[in-house]
């Protein structure tokens, strides 16, 4: 038999290393999904491949006897099982079936009318949204009996330890259980499980079946996209056989589902629900069996499950193969897959319709894999109540798609349960309520990343999964720094047209007629001489810059608690953030996290990477990172987008704050940093960042542009080295200094604004949106923007020998003034229009 991994193993290198099961358990396919490239696909989950109901069932059964017997009955009956949706749902049952004892509860992405949540997951991908935890008893999971969690795949084990950690701090247990059908972990990855369950004085046991782990060749994710653009170009985006006219009407099964039966595990399942099931099984399958048996030559069965309504649907077939039906099981999902009509590999076919269940987060596309073309006589369509819509009749729904492939359809719907006494809790908004905590998953079967916990007051909730945003992009697939010196919350548009000529974006912006950020200056190429000028000033300010990194940084491990996570606004933050988090490294062993956001002045800040940033770390860790502040228009930006979510401080740390913004910084004065010269060839060679509507959806991250291509000029790596390397010589005065700041008031004057405001009135600007005071905001006007004429403090010197270079160049004025705060302010043109010129009569154009 082929194994149905091999078309991808052989074509993207991947290889799975474990126990001689595994070829049996996982299969290999490719994600329709630009961010990853292979799928871990399951072949007893009964979600992408239909299975026999037994052996799927089996499989949960036989993990869950295995924790009873870990565990004792006395314990057994002491315990809760935690299920993740979407995939985990009949999985986490079966265990808790195999268990016997103890109640289950599994996630939700459905809001349910009348049932106020105890809590939540925030998702943050495309093809999902909020899942809620709406148990019947809002203090099932407040015990403190051991608790069961159960995923299809353990991989690096983020998923449980994050879980766990959020849930002991507010019901702390003695003891935990982690089912999973495959352990995937190295070997790092199982050290770390020993020495978290000594960090919190529990017992964290792992039960799976199989274990292994994933080889991934250098450039997997880079082959994979190539891959599937390859296939679907040859063959189209969706692989299904060709559609042969067949029956298309289907006919409802009579099901006389128990009153007052759960239907699932969403709002609870108990040991007592789990008697009634039982008892009422028989009769639930013969009404199916009816319906089937009034359609001849219905031999070869498939019950087909919707979504995460997967219990009732496999436990439906193994009531019908216990009556001698030839039954599989398999369900619907949301998760995008390419298919391959190939034996190795795992998807073959798939059916494409829409949602039908009036999902919270609006219409989208649904999937049905290895279900068209899979032989099958006919196909019981499980789904609750609440799902039985028109949309599910209509033209182009799941049971005209069906009904395509397939020569008879059985409807059976089961009644969508709604508890009698909705929990007492506060009311639920995603994203708003409480303060969020890590979650990240990586299953098999969907098209993961990871999910927020959202904490409602009184309320203890659960890990889930979440499709919906993708991981951190690293170097060197994107960005020329190491991939542990940042993740960019970010997505590439490298490849999409965004730069526009100076004039022209200015013309566009200054006319209403368009955001700035809704395109791209051309990247500024240095001259030789400007390049020469950048390393001089590199070598004369390295000392001074390490001076400021360590005094930001040492301020802020002084008066933030716990671990700080390092958030960087791309992209003049990201070279500060990358060097105070090798100071903290250097100095201190930390191996502070660290990431890089979008901020945009009149947008906001990227609410997406927000997401992410609280499903991963708590927010009252995170510390916002920026080059320097002008006249503190992103600190102001930065607090008021920082209003609709709950826990972030949005002060921000800077190297220099000469603007007297903010109170934490490294100095208050405005002397040349070296990364302000240039732009992306300092920055990691990533673009200003953009947003724009037609590329950046509204669960999107806001896009940047990677510049491979000016490889050969990039001084990313040499900045940073050359600041790095006086860390040691300039660590006792940054000691002195931190002494003095810490009992020092900083508090914010805002003298900068008030600078701002008195030069655009004198100058008869009348905006100061045009007034960028600072030598890094004056920089950024000279290389972006176009530039009237640049104010210099009278006597400042070599920090602004790079500001008179390219005013030369581009034939601006720079006009030497007193009482000025900064050593330098520009103004761009205030009324600029392609005739527009500077002071001296020449017109201000790109050189």
């Amino acid at each position: 038999m082929v194994w149905t991994g091999t078309w991808v193993a052989e074509r993207l290198g991947v290889e799975l290393i474990g126990d001689e099961e595994l070829p049996a358990l996982l299969g290999l396919a490719l994600r329709r999904n630009p961010k990853r490239a292979h799928l871990l696909v399951s072949g007893v989950l009964g979600k992408h491949v239909p299975r026999h109901p037994s052996v799927v069932y089996g499989a949960g059964l036989d993990l869950g006897r295995r924790v009873r017997a870990l565990l004792g009955d006395e314990e057994a009956a002491r315990a809760v099982v935690l299920g993740y949706a979407e995939t985990a749902t009949a999985l986490g049952h079966a265990v808790a079936d195999g268990l016997a004892l103890a109640p289950y509860l599994h996630s939700t992405r459905r809001p349910v009318p009348g049932v106020a949540p105890a809590g939540g997951f925030e998702e943050s991908h495309s093809h999902a949204t909020s899942h809620l935890l709406l148990p019947e008893d809002p203090k099932l999971l407040a015990g403190d009996g051991p608790l069961v969690l159960v995923d299809d795949e353990f991989s690096t084990g983020n998923t449980v330890l994050n879980t766990i950690r959020d849930l002991h701090e507010r019901h702390p247990r003695e003891r935990y259980v982690v089912v999973a059908l495959v352990d995937m972990r190295a070997a790092a990855d199982r050290d770390r499980l020993d020495a978290f369950a000594e960090e919190i004085g529990a017992r964290v046991d792992l039960v799976a079946r199989a274990a292994g782990t994933v080889r991934l060749p250098e450039g997997v994710l880079e082959k994979g996209r190539a891959l599937v653009a390859e296939h679907e170009a040859r063959h189209g985006a969706i692989r299904e056989p060709e559609t042969v006219p067949l029956a298309s009407a289907f006919v409802r099964a009579g099901l006389d589902w128990p009153r007052d039966l759960p239907d699932g595990g969403r709002h609870g399942f108990t040991p007592e629900h789990r008697e009634r099931l039982e008892a009422a099984l028989p009769s639930l399958a013969a009404g199916v069996g009816e319906a089937l048996r009034s359609r001849p030559g219905t031999g070869r069965v498939l019950v087909l499950g919707f979504e995460e309504l997967m219990y009732a649907p496999l436990r439906l077939g193994t009531a019908l193969e216990e009556a001698g039906h030839d039954v599989r099981y398999s369900t619907t999902t949301r998760s995008p897959v390419l298919a391959v009509d190939d034996p190795g590999y795992a998807i073959r076919t798939r059916l494409v319709f829409p949602a039908h269940d009036d999902p919270a987060d609006g219409p989208g596309e649904r999937y049905a894999y290895n279900v068209a073309g899979g032989g099958f006589d006919a196909v019981v369509l499980v789904v609750d109540s609440a799902a039985d819509t028109p949309a599910l009749h209509a033209p182009g729904g799941l049971l005209a798609r069906l009904g395509e492939h397939v020569p008879h359809v059985v409807l059976a719907v089961v009644p969508s349960y709604v508890p009698s006494r909705a929990p007492e809790a506060a009311p639920y908004t995603p994203g708003t309520a409480g303060t969020t905590r890590t979650v990240e998953n990586s299953g098999a079967d969907e098209a993961t990343a990871d999910d927020t916990v959202t904490e409602v007051p009184d309320a203890t909730e659960a890990p889930e999964r979440s499709s919906m945003l993708p991981e951190p992009l690293r170097g060197p697939a994107f960005s020329s720094y190491a991939p542990e010196e940042v993740g960019w919350l970010l997505q590439d548009l490298s490849d999409v047209e965004l730069e526009a000529p100076t004039e022209e974006r200015e013309e566009a912006i200054q006319s209403g007629g368009a955001h700035y950020a809704e395109s791209l200056p051309v990247e500024y190429q240095p001259s030789e001489r400007y390049q020469e000028l950048f390393h001089a000033a590199l070598e004369a300010s390295a000392a001074r810059i390490a001076r400021a990194v360590g005094t930001v940084t040492e301020t802020v491990l002084a008066e933030r608690p716990g671990t700080p996570v390092l958030v960087s606004l791309a992209r003049a933050g990201t070279p500060v953030g990358v060097l105070m988090r090798r100071w903290a490294r250097a100095r201190h062993g930390l191996d502070l996290p660290h990431y890089a956001v979008s901020i945009v002045r009149g947008r906001g800040i990227d609410a997406n990477a927000l997401r992410w940033l609280a499903a991963h770390h708590d927010p009252a860790d995170v510390v916002f990172v920026d080059g320097w502040t002008g006249k503190g228009a992103i600190t102001r930006e930065l607090a008021e987008a920082l209003k609709d979510f709950d826990g972030f401080d949005p002060d921000i740390a800077v190297l220099a704050d000469p603007g007297s913004c903010v109170r934490t910084y490294g100095t208050r004065e405005d002397f040349l940093i070296p990364s302000a010269c240039l732009n992306s060839t300092v920055s990691g060679l990533i673009s200003r960042t953009v947003l724009r509507s037609d590329l950046v959806g509204p669960d999107d991250f806001h896009g940047a542009k990677f510049y491979r291509e000016l490889a050969g000029s990039d001084v990313s790596g040499a900045f940073l080295d050359a600041v790095a390397a006086r860390f040691e010589e300039v660590a006792a005065t940054v000691d002195t200094d931190v002494k003095e700041l810490l009992t020092a008031d900083r508090a914010p004057t805002w003298e900068g604004w008030a600078a701002v405001e008195r030069i655009s009135e004198e100058y008869g600007i009348h905006d100061v949106n045009l007034v960028k005071p600072g030598v890094g905001e004056t920089t950024r006007v000279l290389l972006r923007r176009v530039p009237w004429k640049i104010l210099a403090k009278r006597g400042a010197g070599a920090d602004l020998a790079h500001v008179r270079l390219l005013a030369e160049q581009r034939g601006v004025p720079v006009e030497e003034v007193d009482g000025l705060p900064y050593s330098c302010v520009g103004l761009i043109h205030p009324e600029y229009t392609r005739g527009a010129t500077g002071a001296d009569g020449k017109a201000v154009v790109s050189r």
